[in-house]
């Protein structure tokens, strides 16, 4: 029997004795940090025989594979308990998503923190049992037999090609093969069951460190016209001490929250009586978002843009020209009647800029004919998805779209990304690679872009050059394109490693032929453009968002809505502090006094709250020397700096942007 084996921990694993009968068991077993094996490229249990002529790569649990498979199997563990404590709870889907799991229950009675308490306890006790995960093909009729008293399972039956899909997902309607997982107990008893298309885990022993988060309302396969269940998530991970990483980084981000911390440094809000996902800016978050304004748009007239303004609202037939009513309809909000026609607010501001382009006739010297404006969009956003500034209803965009030769588009392409680049590093983000999407090409969804297979591969191409070019790491996102091209999303990391699609480069070809956008060229032809989208903050409110969490509200003394705060150490030091603040006011700094009642460790307290970068404090030497105190925002401190010198040292952090 001739079997390749690739491993890649060899020292790991013994020389394995092959034969008739030969498992993945039989050849890594003796490994747990192994949780399932590759056959022809195919991800399966480890209890699979393998045959002659097998080409065999093992699986690592350390592997996004891995993890999955650990977090899936850690996933119907949970639900098993469940079903242990609960006998009339009705299971419904559980896929292993990024960093965990869900399960969806149809329960009676909302789960409380008690409840995931005693669910986390018995999943506990099911680990420790070592019970094995056993895989078995079914008909439809054992199927339905077996799951009679589930109903959710028994729509995936109905469903055949969904069955054995966890996320409730058709695979390929007909013919799909049905599998049950049953849970066996070490005497051979089955523990439990679910329709499941795996792998898994060996059994249970292999679940080393799980906890159980939280639980929400959920649809039954994500549509509102169906039942609310109950989904409870959970994490998993190879250690103990991963977990214990996992469950601090959570703390981390929860202490970084945008919205906790818009409340707490009184940036924004989002009132109930506007409605969800429209939020309004404070003046404190008005400042910031001015900052970001004026760097942008000054950014784009440096490098060629000229600033265009679109309304708000168009006549719908607009929209159908563009393709966003027949392609992203979902997206937008309902018509509005104007004068017996219907007008819709515009989700996308890139169809007016082509009528702007349209207006009269455009010339080869003109190009590339870069436009760009601050336009406010209305995307019909469903309520489950809105979270604070990084998902809304109302995004400002800085929006360009450059008009160029299709001969000249990758340079343009080339330009933007750079000018991408540039903003996020300015803005303190450091960390990013980029991801490239394309359509659909599988055939299944190909009718959700437009376009001939000529331009689809020609732009993806260009895209995919300039992407690998730039020397970052490309990810591929098949079936990720907006409907009329491909698009390059550049992915940053914030200051605890997550990631966040920002900026968007996106190649449109489509639009050009249906607004009949043309440009006369050198020999006197008329000639059709290539359209490139580009929105350099993605959108200013999600933009914002981040950086709040990237920063922990922190924000360098250049975006700061107070740059200074001066902290006078007796009320009879107020005038000449007074007069400090006013010589840092006329250079354009934004400073203010406190002049509460509040003693003067309080008041220190509270500026430290307020995360300002720089505090002055002022007391009876510091008037002596006509000097003032600088406390920074790591807590150390700096004594009788002339004022001179503290005005220079902050004017020039903020002048240089430094985001230390």
């Amino acid at each position: 029997m001739s079997i390749s084996i690739s491993l890649v921990r060899p020292e790991a694993v013994e020389t394995p004795v092959v034969g008739q009968g030969t498992t993945g068991l039989d050849l890594f077993g003796a490994d747990q940090g192994i949780v399932a094996m590759r056959i022809a490229g195919q991800i399966v249990d480890l209890a699979t025989e393998v045959s002659d002529g097998d080409e065999i790569e093992p699986v690592l649990i350390s592997s996004p594979e891995g993890l999955s498979i650990l977090r899936h199997s850690c996933g119907h563990v949970t639900a098993q308990a469940i079903q242990a404590i609960f006998a009339d709870v009705k299971l419904g889907i559980g896929p292993p998503i990024a960093d965990g799991y869900y399960y969806d229950f149809d329960t009676p009675q909302p789960f409380t923190p008690e409840d995931l308490k005693a669910i986390e306890k018995r999943a506990g006790s099911i680990v420790k049992e070592k019970q094995r995960f056993v895989r078995r093909v079914v008909t439809d009729a054992q199927a339905r037999e077996e799951l009679a008293n589930e109903p959710y399972k028994l729509e995936l039956i109905g469903d055949k090609g969904g069955a054995n899909s966890d996320d409730g997902s058709a695979v390929e309607v007909g013919g799909a093969e049905l599998t049950i997982y049953d849970n066996v107990r070490r005497d051979g008893s089955v523990a439990w069951k679910d329709l499941c298309r795996g792998p898994h885990v060996p059994h249970t022993g292999y679940i080393k460190a799980f906890s159980i988060t939280r639980s929400s309302a959920a649809y039954w396969r994500g549509d509102q016209a169906n039942a609310t269940l109950q989904r409870v998530y959970g994490t998993a991970w190879p250690t103990k001490d991963e977990l214990a990483a996992y469950k601090n980084r959570l703390e981390e981000a929860a202490r970084r929250d945008h919205r906790k911390l818009g409340v707490e440094l009184d940036l924004y809000s989002f009132p109930e009586e506007l409605g969800a996902g429209l939020p309004v800016f404070h003046p404190k978050g008005g400042v910031i978002k001015r900052e970001m304004e004026d760097y942008v748009r000054e950014a784009h007239i440096k490098a060629g843009f000229l600033y265009v303004g679109t309304p708000h609202i168009s006549k719908e037939g607009l929209f159908y020209t563009s393709g966003h009513l027949p392609y992203y309809g979902d997206g937008m909000f309902a018509p509005m009647d104007v004068d017996g026609q219907n007008y819709r607010l515009k989700a996308m501001n890139c169809p007016m800029h082509n009528l702007i382009y349209r207006s009269r006739g455009r010339s080869y010297r003109e190009l590339p004919l870069r436009f760009f404006e601050f336009g406010t969009v209305y995307r019909d956003e469903k309520s489950g998805v809105l979270q604070g500034l990084t998902r809304v209803r109302s995004i400002t965009q800085d929006d360009s779209h450059s008009y160029v030769a299709k001969e000249d588009a990758e340079n343009e392409i080339k330009h933007l990304l750079g000018f991408i680049l540039r903003l996020l590093q300015d803005f303190g983000l450091n960390d990013f690679y980029l991801e490239l999407s394309t359509r659909d090409e599988d055939g299944k969804k190909k009718d959700k872009f437009i376009g001939s297979d000529e331009d689809w591969a020609q732009a993806s191409a260009i895209l995919e050059k300039i992407a690998i070019e730039s020397g970052l790491d490309l990810v591929p996102d098949p079936g990720g394109a907006a409907y009329y091209g491909p698009k390059i999303s550049v992915q940053a990391r914030d200051a605890i490693g997550r990631t966040w699609q920002m900026s968007t480069i996106q190649y449109d070809f489509n639009q050009p032929e249906r607004f009949g956008l043309e440009y006369t060229a050198p020999d006197g032809s008329r000639q059709q453009p290539v359209m490139i989208h580009s929105a350099k903050f993605g959108s200013i409110e999600r933009f914002m968002g981040v950086l709040t969490e990237h920063y922990a509200g922190a924000f360098p003394a250049w975006l700061a809505p107070v740059q200074v705060l001066c902290v006078p150490v007796a009320e009879d030091h107020l005038g000449y502090i007074e007069g400090v603040a006013a010589k840092f006011r006329a250079q354009g700094v934004r400073v203010e006094v406190d002049y509460s009642d509040d003693r003067f460790g309080k008041k220190i307290r509270n500026a430290v709250k307020q995360k300002v970068p720089y505090i002055l404090i002022v007391g009876g030497e510091d008037i002596e020397a006509q000097a003032v105190s600088f406390r920074y925002r790591d807590g150390s401190q700096r004594n009788q700096i002339p004022v001179a010198q503290a005005l220079a040292e902050v004017a020039k952090a903020i002048a240089d942007r430094a985001n230390g």
